[in-house]
């Protein structure tokens, strides 16, 4: 056979691009393709088995659609593009997610779903609700929170909280941050699929979880209701309030499901009860509610049955993988815990090797000043001995000085008596003095008065030997040759001797009190020399006296 024989009989494809919530994928389809040929192509390329749960979905016209599984996805009218966009979404939710997400990849990708529909205010959630799944959120992402490794600032490009939330408090990013690093720090040993778990089982009760709504009327004029179905009904809501309905319809409760053109009625099973009919925007709206009633109505009654082999199966492998994963993250966590027991152990040791280094340091540093400080204590102590031995060669002298000085005590004392008594004899004579120069000068005085009385009674002799010379002298001239004469003149020269003798003594008792006189003033400038002498001695010895004092 030829390549041209060949290449005629391989099939005609188109091109699909298939969008996850975090991923895109491309595949080349045949165009003789049904819906569910590309649907188990897209299962497969995920490892999805619980395939019931999701569905493809694309936007025409402004509505999304999903793709029917049982026509070809050409015949079915979908966009004129290439390639044609699909979205690969949840289309039914389980009522618990617990016991029905079996496999971890169906629930990684249901978080993601409702994780974006949160975040896209599809889902209603408050704000606390919100903090605490964005906490979950960043388990699963990040795994256990380590304060050195998720600093401030780390969470800066995730989107974690609704702009509604956001808009609602007027917190900075880092207050927000802050919140949820406080709930994040509670989840430390939490794997990431008991994070995502954890998630959902806190989602699956808002009232808005799961919940696919359609504007309907109750009439064909207005459209003033909503028409909400999820895994466990059918319920009616006012068109301004989607958490209360107004009425609901479980799926145990309803007969049958029909519509006729815009026209859907829903009847209940109890005959007597009112049938519920109300009217859609498009013939394409009732389809697809009657679509979404009956895949939710066929999981409801199929939880309610005995499991099908295949789900016997996968809940057996998948109780398997639980207990293998729990095996698996107790061995982690054991693992991780002596980690970080060595690590604690590790820098437990490195910080005594550190401080056992800064000892050594500090020891060395120690050793070298007590070095220094041996060498200055030695220089030192040869300093010390030298001053001791100056020391006690002054303590020497200072001994022989005070054995001096006690001597000179002893002498100054004995020179203080012997001057004390030289003073005591020094006023004595002084006293002696005084009275021997009182009565010297008394006696001078009487000597005076003597003399005055001898020179007087002298001038008065005189005189009166002038007076007996002057009457003498005429009867000399008259008598001039009278014999007696020689026995006057005999008389008058023994008067004359007796003039001069007296003359005599006057001179020498002149002289002698002036000898006295001298001798008298001789004697008081010695005395007065040798009070000086004393005075000095005593200055000197009270000079002694004061330096002793001060020693």
């Amino acid at each position: 056979m030829s390549i041209r024989g060949l290449k005629k009989k391989q099939p005609k494809t188109f091109k699909v691009k298939i969008i996850t919530v975090d991923a895109e994928m491309e595949f080349s389809c045949e165009m003789k393709w049904k819906g569910k040929d590309l649907f188990d192509l897209v299962c497969r390329a995920l490892g999805l088995r619980e395939t019931w749960f999701f569905g493809l979905q694309y936007t025409i016209k402004g509505m999304c659609t999903w793709l029917k599984m049982d026509k070809k996805v050409l015949d079915q009218e979908i966009p004129k593009e290439d390639p044609i966009s699909f979205h690969f979404l949840a289309k039914f939710y389980p009522e618990k997610v617990e016991e029905e997400l079996l496999q971890e990849i169906t629930q990684h990708l249901f978080f993601l779903q409702v994780k974006k529909q949160i975040l896209d205010e599809e889902i209603y959630c408050s704000p606390e609700a919100t903090v605490l799944l964005a906490s979950y959120a960043v388990q699963a992402k990040y795994g256990d929170y380590d304060p050195n490794f998720h600093e401030p600032g780390f969470l800066a490009h995730d989107e974690l909280l609704p702009k509604r939330v956001l808009r609602q408090y007027q917190l900075t990013a880092e207050m927000w941050e802050e919140k949820i690093t406080a709930w994040y720090a509670e989840h430390r040993g939490i794997a990431r699929d008991e994070a995502e778990m954890n998630y959902l089982k806190i989602a699956q009760d808002l009232e808005m979880y799961g919940v696919n709504y359609f504007p309907i009327a109750q009439n064909k004029n207005h459209t003033d209701l909503l028409l909400g179905v999820d895994a466990k009904g059918i319920h009616i809501y006012s068109i301004n309030n989607r958490f209360s309905p107004n009425k609901s319809f479980e799926w145990s409760a309803i007969r049958n499901i029909s519509y006729s053109e815009k026209e859907l009625t829903i009847k209940p099973l109890d005959k007597k009860a009112e049938v519920f009919k109300f009217f859609s925007s498009q013939l394409k709206v009732n389809k697809l509610i009657l679509q979404l009633c009956i895949g939710n109505h066929d999981l409801f009654m199929r939880r309610r049955k005995v499991d099908s082999i295949e789900i016997q199966q996968m809940k057996a492998q998948a109780r398997e993988e639980k207990a293998r994963k729990k095996m698996e993250n107790q061995r982690l966590a054991r693992e991780k815990q002596l980690r970080e027991e060595a690590e604690r152990a590790k820098e437990e040791l490195e910080r005594r090797l550190f401080q056992l280094e800064d000892e050594a340091r500090q020891a060395n540093e120690a050793l070298l000043r007590s070095q220094e400080a041996a060498e200055l204590l030695a220089e030192k102590a040869q300093i010390a001995e030298e001053e001791a031995k100056l020391l006690a060669q002054n303590a020497a002298e200072a001994e022989q000085e005070r054995q001096r000085l006690e001597i000179t005590a002893l002498k100054t004392k004995e020179e203080k008596r012997l001057m004390e008594q030289k003073m005591r004899e020094a006023e004595l004579i002084a006293v002696k003095l005084v009275k021997e120069s009182d009565r010297r000068a008394k006696e001078a005085e009487h000597l005076k008065q003597d003399l005055h009385e001898a020179r007087e009674a002298e001038r008065k002799a005189k005189q009166k030997l002038l007076d007996i010379t002057r009457l003498n002298c005429p009867h000399m001239a008259k008598y001039p040759q009278y014999s007696p004469t020689d026995t006057r003149d005999v008389n008058f020269d023994k008067g004359s001797i007796k003039l001069d003798l007296k003359d005599i003594d006057l001179k020498r008792l002149s002289f002698e009190i002036e000898r006295e006189r001298l001798d008298y003033l001789e004697k008081s400038r010695k005395f007065e020399d040798r009070l000086k002498e004393l005075k000095s001695e005593i200055h000197a010895l009270k000079l002694e006296e004061k330096q002793s004092g001060l020693y």
